[in-house]
């Protein structure tokens, strides 16, 4: 094709010549050969060179012709032409209409209709579909009047016409037109013109928009037959079929024959048009979105920017094919994570559009809607949605009611308050996305089923899990029937169910459809395909969940595989896994590993991810939780208070992440003995549930779970039980009646009656609980060993040493079988057989147990000086149960020493330091000792602020019993007297909060 257009350049060139010899004046005949060699160069591809040739026969005619002269409107014509390959639409309108202007006046009516076409043209690029379609009715009827129904002239018409209802989402009215095209071409050219070949093409293109594949690929394959009878493999008029179908296959999810034929194209345009010609740009843009679908993110890269290169050399540069380069390169960062050099590239896409195109274009709001997405991939939401109603504002403007871009915005929006936990609008933005595609496409169009999908998450956020099911049903039904079956969308619907499933704990039914997930990946992706990793996290956390430590590990470490080879070291996907392998080593009791990876995602957070990401409060959260799980409260307030600052700065105030932060921070404040601050923080968990949740949800379950423990703690048993009971009727509402939670409840309820005293009772529910754990957990699972040593105790206080043995006994085996549980579980277990045995007075199996206590004691904490003094702090008691005293004392005072080099005087963990040595010196009967260190501890104590009453209740009443054992009863009665006031206190205070917390709208504890 080069060939042929440089020959016909050289022609021209010869006849130039020619024609200047011949004529002495400015020629007319000149002009036109100036305009004809124009025109081989805008083939070419060299849109300067014909520039600068219609130029010279513009010139020409201004010297040879009358200014009305119907050469002018020629000129004026491929003048325009020019400015609309190079993305200059203004400039291409004005010539266009200047144009139009002469032919008015004439009464040529067939260059009057190429005119209004050529006006069409230049409206529909800029993005004005309507005045586009008046141009084209007029060229439409002005062809009507002067040709028969068949005439050739309106062929292109119709097509034009069809071109533009494609584009407004009319794919019927699209149709309707390319099909008086198809019929024009049949009965007027040859059956195997290649004007026909492109029409049944465009038919195919629009079937494929319309979800209707099995047509898409009819049409496409009579246009493939057509073009290999009439043209040869190498014709430049094949490319536009080959890529036509290559988007068929790539729709379908066939990647690599959509690969296969867009590099078809790729060697035709090579081959046939200079290197640096739009159309190779064109070529490489498509092959890079294939990449991208496939996930291989450097190669689409590779070809964007030889995209980008080509046509920052041939166009000018506010083109807007620039802005679409830079637009795409813009989405491959952001697939890739890098979300800075993302967004420099969606800004230099605007900052053109905003100079070349109208404020209300569609290519303008497709941008605003790219940026929208990525501020949702980096979780700044507020600028997510503030770009995504920019986009919506343009489409509402220019776009009819029900276009499908429409449905995209109302989409994204959708999906942006879902995240944010503000579910009746997601639901209202998803619901008019449906609305729009329900009314516009076919009932089996795959969009609908995205939709369905996106609605399914939605309801799987907000608890229902009934309507999650349905609607991610829906979704399958349509994509089974449609789609391939090794298409990679029915993969991702699969993996939705499956994780429906695992959040209603049907492990049966998540495995099945995790399985069939990946049976279509390793069929159609490569093996480090990010789409496995996605998988091998989700199944990874079901084992998690199921305790199964060692199987959510190989598969957390298979995604992470996966991910550092595909994606970049800085991508938030590797900080996700990193956290979900923190997870599992937190749950190992492998703090220290746990940190590390917690770490490892922090890091990445923080250097891609804005400071108030809802992803950094996540990290911060897991940190808390593991800090609580070792007992450094402190710490793990420090951490939950983060994440609750970046959460109150992002999220509207009823958020179900708020809800979350306020309960874990409740829960410390429980462990730190503040039992105020525990219920009003749990209390705000609650008003926010029952704001956002439906009163049956299982997450309320979790605060009225969280409520009985701060009710327990302050021995309040009756408000702990209604609490209790409370969450079990909620689960039992929603759950399957083996469920992890509820075993979990009957554990909780087996506790508060086991404090009672009313142990039968307690027996019956902590059977209940391991009746389901047995059913649901592996038999090695640590939850059933809980279980063993919970109904052990039961057994203990009953006076039945001997089955409380055997259970403690049952819980030691299964704590052994589980190699990384070196930390508390197993000291514990061991503590309470050697009880038992000192209770049996069989006092040489009791020390050889307590000797077996110390050497399983944690070696895995956070080797912090707090850790430290904390673990020895916890050593000295179980010494002291050896009656080793000096060995306590030895353990005691280390703890002693750290913390007083290291920590304020008042630290709360001093205090207990101190108590602990007060009950060594009295088991010795060092009475004097004994009350100067208990003393210490309620100087510390009683200078907590707000005051701890329990604490300060404590310490009297040991003060009480050493005075006591002085024989000093009227001290001993005035410490007792202290206790009992710090009780009523606390009982008072606790009272009048638990009165103002029942008398809101939103929460009752009575």
């Amino acid at each position: 094709m080069v060939a042929q257009y440089s020959k016909a350049v050289q022609n021209y060139e010869k006849a130039i010549n020619i024609q200047t010899e011949v004529f002495s004046q400015p020629h007319p005949d000149l002009a036109k050969t100036y305009n004809d060699i124009g025109s081989a160069y805008s083939g070419m591809g060299e849109y300067a060179t014909a520039l600068e040739n219609y130029n010279k026969a513009f010139e020409i005619q201004q010297k040879a012709l009358p200014s009305a002269h119907s050469d002018f409107a020629t000129t004026y014509n491929n003048i325009g032409s020019v400015y609309i390959d190079t993305g200059e639409y203004s400039r291409a309108l004005e010539n266009h209409n200047k144009a139009l202007d002469i032919l008015l006046k004439s009464s040529i009516e067939s260059d009057l209709a190429r005119s209004y076409n050529n006006i069409g043209v230049a409206y529909s690029h800029m993005g004005e579909q309507f005045r586009a379609l008046e141009n084209y009715n007029k060229a439409l009827e002005i062809c009507q009047r002067s040709a028969s129904s068949n005439d050739l002239c309106l062929a292109p018409t119709y097509n034009n016409i069809g071109s533009v209802y494609s584009s407004m989402g009319e794919h019927s009215r699209a149709l309707e037109n390319y099909y008086k095209t198809l019929e024009i071409y049949t009965k007027s050219l040859s059956p195997t013109h290649s004007n026909t070949a492109k029409t049944y093409s465009s038919i195919g293109l629009e079937y494929l928009r319309m979800g209707e594949y099995s047509k898409a690929v009819e049409n496409c394959n009579k246009a493939v037959a057509i073009q290999q009878q009439s043209l040869s493999p190498d014709h430049p008029d094949s490319v536009s079929i080959f890529n036509n179908i290559a988007g068929v296959y790539d729709h379908m999810g066939n990647y690599s024959r959509a690969l296969e034929v867009y590099k078809m194209a790729l060697r035709i345009y090579r081959k046939t048009l200079p290197p640096t010609h739009p159309y190779l740009a064109s070529a490489y843009n498509n092959i890079a979105g294939v990449y991208s679908s496939m996930s291989d993110h450097l190669k689409a890269l590779e070809n964007q920017k030889k995209a980008i290169k080509i046509r920052q050399r041939v166009l000018p540069p506010t083109h807007p094919d620039l802005a679409m380069s830079y637009n795409n390169i813009g989405s491959v960062y952001t697939d890739m994570g890098e979300s800075t050099k993302a967004l420099e590239y969606y800004k230099k896409a605007i900052k053109i559009q905003l100079k070349i195109l109208p404020s209300r274009s569609a290519d303008l709001a497709r941008t605003y809607g790219n940026m929208g997405l990525l501020y949702s991939y980096i979780g700044d939401d507020s600028k997510a949605l503030e770009n995504q109603r920019k986009a919506l504002a343009i489409r509402q403007k220019v776009l009819s009611s029900v276009h499908p871009d429409l449905a995209i915005s109302y989409t994204n929006i959708g999906s942006i308050y879902s995240r944010m936990g503000d579910h009746p609008k997601a639901l209202e933005n998803q619901n008019k996305a449906l609305q729009i595609q329900e009314e516009i496409l076919p009932p089996t169009h795959t969009d609908l089923a995205r939709s369905y999908s996106n609605i399914a998450l939605t309801y799987s956020r907000m608890g229902n899990h009934s309507r999650a099911l349905e609607n991610q049903k829906k979704a399958l039904d349509i994509q089974e029937r449609v789609l391939p079956p090794i298409h990679a969308d029915l993969a991702t619907s699969y993996m939705e169910l499956g994780s429906i499933y695992s959040r209603m704990g049907d492990h049966s039914k998540i495995f099945i459809y995790y399985n069939k997930a990946l049976e279509i990946y390793r069929k159609i992706l490569q093996s480090a395909h990010p789409n496995f990793a996605t998988t091998y996290n989700n199944i990874g956390l079901v084992y998690s969940r199921m305790g199964d430590y060692s199987r959510a590990l190989e598969n957390y470490n298979k995604a992470l595989e996966i991910q550092q080879k595909v994606l970049s070291l800085s991508h938030p996907d590797l900080a996700t896994t990193y956290n979900n392998i923190g997870s599992v080593y937190s749950d190992m009791g492998d703090y220290l590993t746990a940190l590390e990876n917690y770490n490892k995602a922090l890091g990445i957070q923080q250097k891609v991810l804005s400071l108030t990401d809802p992803s950094l409060a996540t990290t911060y959260n897991n940190i808390g939780s593991l800090y609580s799980g070792i007992g450094q409260q402190s710490r793990a307030l420090e951490y939950y208070k983060k994440a609750l600052a970046i959460q109150e700065k992002v999220l509207p105030s009823i958020h179900g992440d708020l809800a979350a932060s306020y309960s874990n921070i409740g829960l410390v404040y429980a462990e730190m003995g503040d039992y105020l601050r525990a219920l009003e923080s749990q209390k705000k968990a609650l008003e926010i549930k029952r704001k956002i949740l439906p009163s049956s949800h299982r997450s309320l379950a979790t605060s009225y779970n969280n409520l009985a423990l701060v009710h327990f703690r302050v021995g309040d048993y009756s408000k702990a039980l209604q609490n209790q009971k409370k969450a079990l009727e909620i689960q039992e509402k929603v759950l399957p009646r083996i469920h992890a939670d509820i075993a979990m409840s009957y554990n909780n309820i087996g506790w508060i009656y086991s404090s009672m005293g009313k142990y039968t009772i307690a027996l019956e529910n902590y059977n209940k609980t391991l009746e389901i754990r047995r059913r649901v957990l592996p038999s090695t699972h640590p939850d059933l060993a809980k279980s063993y040593n919970n109904i052990g105790s039961v057994y203990s206080r009953m006076g039945d040493e001997s089955k409380a043995l055997e259970n403690y006994n049952k819980a030691y085996e299964i704590l052994e079988k589980n190699s990384h549980l070196t930390h508390l579980n197993l000291a514990n277990t061991r503590n309470n057989i050697g009880l038992v045995y000192s209770h049996m007075d069989n006092q040489s199996k009791a020390l050889e147990n307590y000797d077996k206590v110390l050497e399983s004691f944690p070696k895995s904490l956070p080797s912090t000086y707090l850790s430290q003094a904390m673990r020895y702090n916890n050593i000295g008691p179980i010494y002291s149960h050896k009656s080793d005293y000096p060995s306590a004392l030895q353990y005691l005072y280390k703890a002693l020493e750290i913390l007083r080099k290291n920590s304020p005087s008042t630290d709360p963990n001093l205090a207990k330091v101190y108590n602990n040595i007060g009950g060594v010196y009295l088991n010795m009967d060092e009475h004097s000792k004994a009350l100067e260190n208990y003393q210490k501890a309620l100087e510390i104590r009683e200078k907590y602020q707000p005051p701890n009453y329990l604490d300060i209740a404590e310490t009297c009443d040991h003060i009480g019993l050493t005075y006591e054992r002085m024989g000093d009863n009227s001290k001993a009665q005035e410490y007792f007297k202290k206790a009992h006031e710090a009780r009523q206190q606390l009982n008072l205070l606790f009272n009048e909060l638990c009165n103002s917390t029942s008398s809101s709208s939103t929460l009752s504890l009575n």
